[in-house]
């Protein structure tokens, strides 16, 4: 977060990047980075680029914060320990309900792994932040920014049932 607040201004909209390397903690037994610290790296790739975008501290100020709804990945090459990458991180859209952002590992320009995300936003009072108001906040048209066919049908083939809805755990 400190780095973030240092860093060069972005728009909501812009792509983040931010370069990490893969260090002996992010391995699993196999050598390479291990499937969930890729998770772990995607928050700080979100949370970056809010505070660069200036939405973080607006976001704070109304007890508003981030929650993640849904995440998908899909691995295409190994990051072994020590690989440079860099994470880029760039909003892809919003629904009535979510805001949805891709992120991607990327090695000399090329794509080791990519992530679809959809988030909600809470209120520390209680409650869903409404989409149009997060985008009034950000300064955003939610309207003329929808998320592309694809991801609004996998967030709607990932889902599950609400909170105040059952969701039993059965294997047919």
């Amino acid at each position: 977060m400190i780095r973030s607040r240092y860093s060069s201004k972005l728009h909501m909209t812009d792509v983040g990047r931010m370069d990490f390397r893969v260090v002996p903690t992010d391995i699993d037994v196999l050598g390479h980075m291990n499937n969930g610290v890729y998770f772990s790296i995607m928050d700080l790739g979100r949370i970056d680029l809010m505070i660069r975008a200036g939405a973080w501290k607006a976001l704070r100020a109304k007890g508003w914060y981030p929650v993640m709804a849904n995440e998908t990945m899909s691995f295409r090459k190994s990051l072994d320990l020590w690989k440079k990458y860099t994470l880029e991180t760039r909003l892809v859209g919003y629904d009535g309900k979510a805001v949805y952002v891709e992120q991607r590992f990327v090695v000399d320009g090329e794509i080791y792994a990519s992530a679809m995300t959809r988030a909600r936003f809470l209120k520390s009072t209680g409650g869903t932040v409404p989409v149009a108001e997060l985008a009034q906040l950000l300064g955003a048209d939610a309207a003329t920014h929808e998320p592309p066919a694809w991801v609004s049908a996998w967030a709607a083939q990932v889902a599950l049932p609400t909170t105040r809805e059952p969701a039993p755990s059965t294997w047919d």
